[in-house]
């Protein structure tokens, strides 16, 4: 984990302004707070926040190749570098530490951006070409590492973050009511879309080059998901040997580190497996950590210490409540750089603290298992409704929703047909790309009820779906439903939401790296050509993982059905000491001058949630108080007060790491008195 930055100039000839290049150092110094470097060229500066994982002696950055033609700045980690490290030395290279970062220079220097298909792991990488005055951003396979770009001034900016970009004097931050949008349908803005106009994110999977004013991006990796006769045909025994080999060795190599390494423990089979995997297969002391609710609607801690006493791990535990959460929230916007419909991100920023506080800064934890191994409800809820459409006026076919969710065979008959005619939406179009999840997008979208007129005209006819839908390959109707499904959850969620809002940049919030064996590359092409029966045997998900933990954890752990992460939402906002932030984010003065929302239903909204308890809170009401609350935190923080609130970011990095390291023939600092931003 670290923060990079840097600015180009389209010309190749103007000057960088090292000061604006130290402030966007200091503002993401969270994700790299041991050490801050610059390299310095005509028309060109990086910059790079360092996290010391590997090599924490000689591994400081921008880094350069032999002769300091090629130079780099990095944030991730590139597992298999010792593999890549000999072809590369018997090629001639040579090296001047022991770190990843050099390994991935040479690689670059001597294969171009094929180097990108060689390397395993999770990256947010900058390379320029010095000679050639050429500038390559690239970023990992499914996008666990962030990286934002931006033209500004004739000049291209790009960093891990957002704010960043937002301190360049010239640049005046606007809202995107379309990514906006995107947010109130997907959960989140889809790359290379961001919640600011005229700031684009890279996508996962892709590379972008500079050179003489042009911009390219181009793509080196998608998933490769078979049609349904061309799947793997293997049995299960073998492909359960597999699994578990590539799980064992992705789950090890991702332990290379020179400093400890941790494991999440949610009490989940995903976590359980990684965790299972580091103690049956190393001797290494391992240390897990997990989050408790005080609700015991979301708690799950007796799964946590059950397997922790298991497997012999050193646990440490987080309890989590309704004051917590509202008292993190505004931090949590602050990191996550954009709206969000539910707090399961602040429980996980309070587990990384945690973290840290143990003298831990890398964890592995199971995210990715779910995506590609078919893991969640909304995949058996395609299941069940993709059988359902072959007899759309079948009467025991929709019972079968009752045994994925049993509260509705016990629910009143009026709830029940509500609930069934809810899920029967779209059934009689089973060929339809957003098949799979029409039921989440709807649900989603009842938020933009409370737009504005005049904001709601901002969008014009705009429709987030539509224009998804459009980017879809070619081949993708030929994929099974479990497969298009799959591929929906990993675009549209996976990268956007669950690896950044509540994975990267929580962690990040509190300088922690966390890692994911699932999300290996080899693992996610094996798990993309197996057939859809051993995901999902009947209504059992991730049948194939379950069979190759055996005998790894316990048996009662190894059949639980999933349950998903969650955490309280609105209630968390409604009672007892709610913070000053969350009373000014809801005030009815301050929505009315944002224009988004309309005030007197966002007040009747929450005079209704005051009024009911919790369990009686449903999905809709639960996720429009969120989304409303963090998309005026939102607005207030990146909008209204950025000025302010990344000046007292940037001065209290500046205390904690008072000196940068100049890197390169232009090492030294060059004052630029002319342009002034703060």
């Amino acid at each position: 984990m670290c923060g990079i930055a840097g600015i180009v100039s389209l010309d190749g000839k103007r000057p960088v302004n090292n000061l604006l290049l130290e402030d966007m150092i200091y503002i993401q110094s969270h994700r790299g707070p041991d050490e801050g470097g610059i390299y310095l060229d005509e028309g060109a500066g990086l910059g790079h926040a360092r996290l010391s994982i590997i090599d924490l002696s000689t591994g400081g950055q921008p880094m350069t190749n032999e002769d300091d033609s090629l130079w780099c700045v990095y944030n991730g980690e590139v597992y298999n570098y010792l593999e890549l490290r000999p072809e590369l030395k018997r090629r001639g290279h040579r090296f001047r530490t022991t770190s990843d970062t050099e390994v991935l220079i040479h690689s670059f220097e001597e294969y171009g951006v094929k180097a990108f298909d060689d390397f395993n792991g999770q990256f947010a990488i900058a390379f320029w070409d010095k000679r050639r005055k050429k500038l390559t951003l690239v970023r990992d396979r499914v996008g666990i590492r962030p990286l934002h770009y931006a033209i500004v001034d004739n000049q291209l900016l790009f960093a891990s973050e957002i704010k960043a970009i937002l301190l360049h004097p010239k640049f005046q931050p606007q809202l995107d009511p379309q990514a906006l949008d995107e947010v109130f349908t997907f959960w989140s803005v889809l790359p290379p879309r961001t919640m600011f106009k005229d700031i684009h994110e890279l996508p996962p999977g892709c590379y972008l080059t500079l050179q003489d004013g042009q911009i390219e991006i181009k793509k080196y990796w998608q998933p490769d998901l078979p049609s349904a006769d061309n799947e793997d045909q293997r049995s299960l025994p073998e492909l359960v040997e597999e699994l578990k080999e590539l799980l064992r060795d992705s789950t090890i190599i991702r332990l290379r580190a020179d400093v400890p390494v941790g494991a999440y423990l949610s009490g989940g089979l995903d976590s359980s497996a990684t965790t299972a995997f580091i103690r049956n297969y190393t001797s290494n002391p391992l240390k897990t950590f997990s989050v408790a609710f005080e609700d015991k609607n979301y708690d799950e801690r007796d799964y946590q210490v059950q397997l922790s006493n298991y497997l012999r791990t050193d646990h440490r535990m987080v309890s989590c409540d309704y004051e917590r959460i509202a008292n993190i929230f505004d931090k949590v916007i602050w990191h996550t750089e954009k709206p969000i419909l539910r707090t399961a991100p602040a429980p996980m920023m309070m587990l990384s603290n945690l973290v840290r506080d143990n003298g831990i800064i890398v964890v592995l934890t199971g995210e990715g298992a779910d995506e590609f191994l078919g893991g969640y409800d909304l995949f058996k809820e395609a299941k069940i409704r993709w059988f359902w459409s072959k007899n759309p006026d079948s009467k025991w076919r929709p019972l079968l929703l009752e045994r994925l969710y049993p509260y509705l065979a016990m629910s009143p008959a009026k709830t029940k047909m509500f609930l069934r005619a809810f899920y029967r939406a779209g059934i009689e179009h089973p060929d339809n790309p957003q098949f799979s999840h029409i039921q989440r997008w709807l649900t989603a979208s009842k938020i933009k009820n409370f737009y504005t007129s005049s904001f709601r005209d901002t969008i014009g006819d705009f429709d987030p779906t539509a224009n998804y839908i459009n980017t879809l390959p070619s081949e993708f109707q030929n994929w099974s439903y479990l497969a298009k499904a799959q591929f929906l959850e990993v675009q549209t969620l996976l990268s956007s939401y669950l690896l950044s809002s509540q994975g990267d940049r929580m962690a990040a919030a509190n300088s922690i790296e966390g890692r994911y064996p699932f999300l290996d590359h080899r693992v996610i092409e094996f798990a993309s050509k197996l057939p859809p029966k051993y995901k999902i045997k009947g209504l059992v998900e991730k049948y194939i993982l379950r069979e190759s933990v055996k005998g790894l954890i316990p048996e009662e752990l190894r059949k639980r059905i999933k349950r998903p992460y969650m955490a309280p939402d609105a209630v968390s906002f409604l009672h007892g000491s709610i913070p000053a932030s969350i009373k000014e984010s809801i005030d009815s003065k301050a929505i009315e001058d944002a224009g988004i929302f309309n005030a007197g239903a966002v007040t009747k909204l929450h005079e209704k949630l005051k009024s009911l308890p919790s369990e009686r809170i449903g999905f809709k009401d639960n996720m429009s108080f969120v989304g409303i609350l963090s998309t005026m935190m939102f607005y207030d923080q990146f909008l209204v007060n950025f000025g302010k609130n990344s000046s007292d970011m940037i001065d209290k990095w500046r205390d904690r790491i008072p000196r940068i390291i100049y890197r390169g023939e232009h090492g030294h600092k060059r004052e630029h008195p002319a342009i002034h931003y703060r």
